[in-house]
């Protein structure tokens, strides 16, 4: 039987290499991904299938390690080299026995490693009383990094982006973004809450609160539109901005998968699937055989229905909508790619269909 690790678990956490570099945040963060488990005395833990894609740590108990072309080993749980890891995808053991009944611990290497990275990479910054990175909970949130826009970001634009960010202290009451306006920011939330209104009919109807984590402003800069809804800080907070420039340049462009019309059509037949996020009545007059109609007012709240697992090519009908939403998809774990130049681009393409 497995289970995760709990806060008991965190002083051993914090020996462990490289998993000790970590923030607290950042350990906290980690606990509900991790998989326990125990094993009786003469076993063989290691080829247990509980540590498929994870990295693995003998957390209790006596062990010995058989190596590929080396010699073996016998460690000890929470010290000496059992604070290194004793197996991941790159270096397995060839067997291993438990020499008392033993405890092993394994965290997801693909996650883990995106959090070591942004770790690594965010040392002190070269600004003056510039926040320190590591002790902040919403921008290092475990699921912020590893699920996010900030997922798939190339390790070569995580320092860059790092310096661009202005942290503000921001009052209960404040009003961050106004509808209408032009759109100059990307914002994330370090700490506290905000929510987000729209004018209809000459009434304000609240849309969404959003919390520490989570990000906002961005629809405006991706669609060089003015801003759709007014953003209002509920609590005391703090926001983290970026320049529209440097969000473009550093935060959108490595992160949007373009597509040209030959190579969305192969995408398509091979199982991807078409989102037209334009508005209802454009789709029904051109829209491609097989899309689903996810305009892009809505895109924010469908995507949580999208299948994690499975490839979405967007389109609208320039690329200007729809590299809005592919942004906002991958923003939330989403594979989504974006038809360059939208349906402007499918002029003699042909058998298009699925």
């Amino acid at each position: 039987m497995t289970i995760t690790a709990t806060e008991h678990d965190l002083p051993l956490l914090k020996r462990l290499q490289p998993i000790g570099a970590l923030s607290d945040a950042s350990l906290r963060g980690l606990l509900p991904l991790s998989v326990k488990a125990s094993f009786v005395r003469g076993s063989d833990p290691v080829s247990a299938n509980e540590w498929a894609g994870r990295v693995v740590y003998l957390a209790r108990g006596e062990l010995k390690v058989d190596v590929v072309d080396g010699p073996s080993n016998v460690l000890v749980g929470g010290s000496g080299h059992a604070l290194d890891p004793i197996s991941r995808r790159a270096a397995r053991p060839r067997s291993s026995r438990a020499i008392t009944d033993t405890e092993l611990i394994g965290f997801p290497e693909e996650p883990l490693d995106v959090l070591v990275t942004w770790n690594q990479l965010a040392g002190p910054a070269a600004v003056q009383d510039a926040p320190d990175w590591h002790q902040m909970s919403g921008m290092f949130a475990v699921q912020n990094l590893t699920q996010g826009a900030f997922s798939s970001l190339p390790a070569a634009s995580i320092a860059p982006l790092l310096d661009r960010f202005v942290r503000l202290a921001v009052k209960r009451g404040d009003v961050i973004l106004q509808q209408g306006d032009e759109g100059s920011h990307y914002y994330l939330i370090e700490r506290g809450r905000c929510k987000v209104t729209r004018q209809v009919a000459g009434d304000a109807v609240e849309l969404a609160e959003l919390t520490e984590g989570q990000a906002f402003g961005e629809e405006a800069l991706l669609a060089d539109t003015r801003r759709n809804a007014t953003v209002t800080m509920k609590t005391d907070g703090v926001l983290l901005r970026l320049a529209k420039s440097d969000f473009i340049t550093l935060l959108r462009e490595p992160l949007l998968h373009r597509l040209q019309a030959n190579e969305a059509r192969q995408q398509v037949l091979a199982g991807a699937i078409w989102i037209d996020v334009r508005f209802p009545a454009e789709f029904r007059q051109d829209g491609l055989p097989g899309a689903i109609n996810i305009p892009l007012n809505e895109i924010r709240q469908a995507a949580s229905s999208l299948d994690a697992e499975k490839k979405y090519i967007v389109y609208c009908q320039s690329g200007r909508r729809s590299s809005a939403a592919a942004f906002l998809l991958s923003q939330r774990g989403i594979q989504a790619a974006l038809l360059e130049n939208g349906l402007n681009a499918m002029t003699g393409v042909t058998e298009i269909s699925v």
